[in-house]
């Protein structure tokens, strides 16, 4: 059974820095895409960010495009999301996501398994 395990999350100001971890169990994950979401309370979820299964290519959402970058170890099944100059509209829990696809996409129903979240909150 594929589990996803976020963790990282926590209280930051207006301008730092967070790292999430997405520890991927339960099978192997090559030639799977992954992904990183987030979800504000009274919002809809959103795409942040995703990775090909080889970490060749990667997709942004314009919002956090040259702030926040997504990586990923295929050797400890573990994905990655540097978050840097956080803002107070960061806030957010933040998912991660895997799709059984070589492709990185910011559709959400194309992925197969998702995370519990892990919370983000930015201070002013």
């Amino acid at each position: 059974q594929v589990q996803l395990v976020e963790s990282g999350g926590g209280l930051v100001q207006a301008g730092g820095s967070l790292r999430l971890s997405c520890a991927a169990s339960g099978r192997t994950f090559t030639g799977y895409g992954m992904g990183w979401f987030r979800q504000a309370p009274g919002k809809e979820r959103e795409f942040v960010a995703a990775v090909r299964w080889s970490g060749s290519s990667t997709l942004y959402a314009d919002s956090v495009k040259g702030r926040f970058t997504i990586s990923r170890d295929m050797a400890k099944n573990t994905m990655y999301l540097q978050m840097n100059s956080l803002k107070p509209e960061d806030t957010a829990v933040y998912y991660c996501a895997v799709l059984n696809g070589r492709i990185a996409t910011s559709n959400p129903h194309l992925y197969d398994y998702w995370g519990q979240g892990t919370q983000v909150t930015v201070s002013s």
